[in-house]
């Protein structure tokens, strides 16, 4: 059938525009898709046995509705010139539903029908939605609509899907009877009554598993129409392979060194994990050990090839994390980092179908179509993926955008590095995630150096299953690596600086750790001079968050090269704020850092000493400031930490000052924090956000509703977005181009420029529609990063408000 068409032509520079992609080679692409993500996936028990059928059905038939006249005239496949159709064709593709599939039970097709019909829109809710535009139409009215159509067209292409899903082993009419296109508009109109009453209406609760199968039903054909639109194939090699114990014992025993008790309990350990175990005692090592047992599991039980993430706290430690996981395995290929910004905005742009009223502008909307269905599959396509927990929570904003988040993140392994407890609104939610994996299949591991008693009781309420506990043996000792000192004198105060130059003239490598970038900033540019005329220009760092990303992956790799364990010791310095607490494997001679909870600061002590080789050595801990944010209210600790926890934190700190400290020690100084007062509100707290965002995001109770508003009270909860300097505009359009026609390849040339913003500074940027970014007026250096941006009525921010 090469007269009809599912697409635009995509344009080439220096090329005649070409045909469109012919609309049964897209539907044969998107069954084959489809195929592969149910390999992938493998059977997902809570679902009813004839999932991947409906959906495989579902991905056939989802685009038939492009057989119209108006539709191909759209597309410009006519001799009239391009017009827009107005209407939605997968609602005409609900006709051949109902002809090829009238013999199965009618619950059977409904199914189907729903993945067909919400490929694109939602039901109801908004404006543009299925039930708004057609919810009060007749039969006449849908034929005024939908037709003409050539009834030699809607007859070859209703053999071919006749043929084509019986060749794939799909069941069908026994024979595809003639029909003209009048038949085809009256089953689609009499079809989509049956689906609006279905769905129209809140699901009870009795019935809210039906929720969760419709969501995911959506997600499997909304995910296969990206890979068959994007041309792409997803990954089957998983980079954590199966020989990975034997491998990583042989590297262990040329060094002189076993697997430790706790690695080879966590190897052994099937179902979810909560792995406590010190710094730099191999939770990395084991995690990974661990996951590998599970993939082999899984891939038994669910007939698949499961994905695993491992997931940082902070989207500022993905790159660092990758390249050690890279080391770690060997590999450079296969292990994919997860953008949800980015990864939103494809998944959105390439569901959308209409198109600009002249030819020039069809074939403009094609071109960023094509671009953003190439990239809506990229972060879909490897085995093994770094990102951060919010990431894959985006999920449950559900939909045609969302939903194939979840039907990818079924039937997988999930490693929570450095899970932390106390911010209670974020740990309710990802408790309320996990419990959603574990439903679909998933399993769960969570990892800290020391995790507090309460952390574990949660995750274990959380999960049906049980969480099997690994920690090093009774007997092992823990390194006693620090020597704890506190200080009355705020960091950046005059005493405080004339001690960290003292350790820096005594060749010292020493890190400073600020609870706020401006403290951060402060502190550099007094002490880099003295660092540098002692040690040399390659001595001093400055790290935070809001650092253009190829800055930031510049100085990483800096401070890696003088301080990452296992290199010789070298003096210097290392200042930077919360970033440092995570995935940065480095080792220096001494800490001085804000006080802040608990958790962040033992995070922050064990990137010195970190594997015991040296004697304890000092870290100090500055009493800080407690200041009211932007609106004012509550105290935090240099307007960044909440106020109780952190005096819980510095009133245990200053009762054990002068002695040297390990591990346990200060896991039982975590109990004791989240046994206050302070601590029993925070579990119902924590309690109350995961029921919250349960409700409000999980019950799927309107699986084909219109979930925007929960889209903008999403990103409200999370890290924000990231945007270009206005100085970097023209170079961030250039390094777009830069790779001709490999938009992807283009796309990460770009990135180069994003900065972090969160997400209240939202007014201080500019949306650029047309590069999918956006800018900000603000003042940067490659040193000491965004310093300031000038917002709407000349106000300007200093970098005191970013972390």
């Amino acid at each position: 059938m090469h007269d009809l068409w599912a697409k635009s032509p995509t344009p080439r520079p220096g090329h005649p525009v070409p045909r469109g992609e012919l609309l049964t080679h897209h539907l044969q692409a998107t069954l084959n898709s489809l195929r592969q993500i149910q390999a992938r996936v493998g059977r997902m028990l809570p679902l009813p046995g004839g999932f991947w059928v409906w959906a495989a059905l579902a991905a056939l038939l989802h685009d038939a509705g492009k057989v119209a006249d108006g539709f191909q005239r759209m597309v410009g496949n006519s001799v009239e010139p391009p017009k827009n159709w107005g209407q939605r064709h997968e609602v005409l593709s609900l006709g051949f539903v109902s002809l090829l599939l009238d013999h199965l039970p009618a619950e059977d097709r409904l199914w189907i029908a729903g993945a067909v019909a919400g490929h694109h829109r939602p039901f109801t809710g908004a404006k543009g939605s299925l039930l708004t535009l057609y919810g009060g139409d007749s039969p006449a009215e849908f034929t005024t609509n939908f037709l003409p159509a050539d009834t030699d067209a809607v007859n070859r292409l209703c053999a071919w899907l006749h043929h084509t899903a019986t060749t794939s082993g799909l069941p069908t009419q026994s024979h595809a009877a003639p029909i003209t296109p009048d038949t085809l508009v009256t089953h689609a109109h009499t079809l989509f009554d049956q689906l609006m009453d279905r769905w129209e209406w809140t699901l009870t609760s009795d019935d809210r598993h039906r929720g969760l199968t419709a969501v995911l039903l959506l997600g499997a054909v909304t995910m296969a129409d990206h890979l068959s639109s994007g041309h792409r194939q997803l990954q089957q090699h998983q980079p954590l392979t199966a020989d990975y114990r034997t491998r990583l014992t042989r590297r262990l025993a040329t060094a002189g060194h076993t697997l430790r008790p706790q690695q080879t309990r966590a190897a052994d350990t099937r179902g979810h994990m909560l792995l406590r175990s010190w710094t730099a005692s191999g939770k990395t090592e084991a995690s990974l050990l661990w996951a590998r047992t599970q993939v082999t599991d899984l891939a038994t039980l669910a007939a698949g090839n499961p994905r695993v993430f491992y997931l940082l706290p902070y989207l500022a430690s993905i790159n660092a994390m990758t390249s050690r996981l890279s080391d770690e395995l060997d590999t450079s290929d296969g292990i994919g980092v997860a953008h949800s910004k980015a990864a939103s905005y494809h998944l959105a742009r390439a569901l959308e179908d209409g198109c600009a009223g002249d030819a020039a502008g069809i074939r403009a909307d094609a071109a960023r179509k094509a671009h953003s269905r190439t990239q809506a599959t990229r972060n879909f396509r490897e085995l093994l993926r770094v990102g951060t927990p919010y990431q894959l929570l985006r999920g449950a904003l559900a939909g045609p955008a969302h939903s194939s988040v979840l039907v990818d993140s079924a039937n997988s392994v999930f490693i929570l590095d450095e899970l932390h407890a106390f911010d209670a609104r974020r740990l309710g939610m990802i408790l309320a995630m996990m419990r959603l994996w574990e439903r679909t299949g998933g399993r769960i591991a969570v990892l800290s150096a020391t995790m507090p008693t309460a952390l574990a009781e949660l995750v274990e309420a959380t999960l049906q299953q049980p969480a099997t506990l690994v920690e090093p043996p009774a007997e092992a000792t823990a390194p006693a690596r620090h020597h704890l000192h506190t200080r009355t004198a705020h960091l950046t105060a005059d005493e405080s600086i004339a001690e960290i130059s003292a350790a820096l003239d005594a060749r010292e490598s020493v890190l400073v750790v600020a609870n706020n970038v401006k403290d951060a900033v402060y502190l550099y540019e007094k002490l880099a001079p003295t660092c540098t005329d002692l040690h040399g220009n390659d001595s001093a760092f400055l790290l935070h968050s809001r650092f253009k990303r190829e800055d930031r992956n510049n100085i990483e790799s800096a401070i890696l090269r003088r301080f990452a364990v296992g290199n010789p010791r070298r003096p210097g310095l290392l200042i930077g704020t919360q970033v440092l607490e995570v995935s940065l494997n480095i080792d220096l001679d001494r800490c001085h850092t804000s006080a802040a909870d608990l958790e962040a600061l033992l995070q922050r002590f064990g990137r010195t000493n970190r594997v015991g080789a040296l004697r304890p050595v000092p870290t100090i801990v500055h009493e800080p400031t407690y200041t009211p944010r932007r609106s004012g209210g509550e105290l935090w600790a240099d307007g960044v930490y909440e106020e109780a926890p952190t005096r819980l934190a510095w009133d245990i700190l200053t009762h054990h000052n002068g002695q040297i400290i390990d591990e346990k020690a200060t896991t039982a100084w975590l109990d004791q924090v989240y046994s206050s007062p302070w601590g029993k509100h925070w579990r119902a707290t924590v309690d109350s956000h995961r029921t919250l965002f349960e409700d409000g995001f999980l019950t799927f109770a309107q699986p084909f509703d219109d979930r925007s508003n929960l889209a903008e009270r999403f990103d409200e909860l999370f890290d924000g977005t990231e945007a270009i300097l206005s100085t970097d505009r023209d170079d961030y359009e250039q390094a777009l181009k830069e790779t001709g026609t490999d938009s992807a390849a283009g796309r990460l040339l770009a990135d180069r420029y994003l900065i972090p913003m969160p997400h209240w500074a939202g007014p201080l940027t500019q949306y650029e529609k047309a590069l999918n970014v956006r800018v900000i007026d603000g003042d940067y250096d490659p040193v000491l990063g965004l310093q300031k941006v000038r917002g709407p009525a000349q106000q300007t921010y200093q970098a005191g408000w970013v972390l």
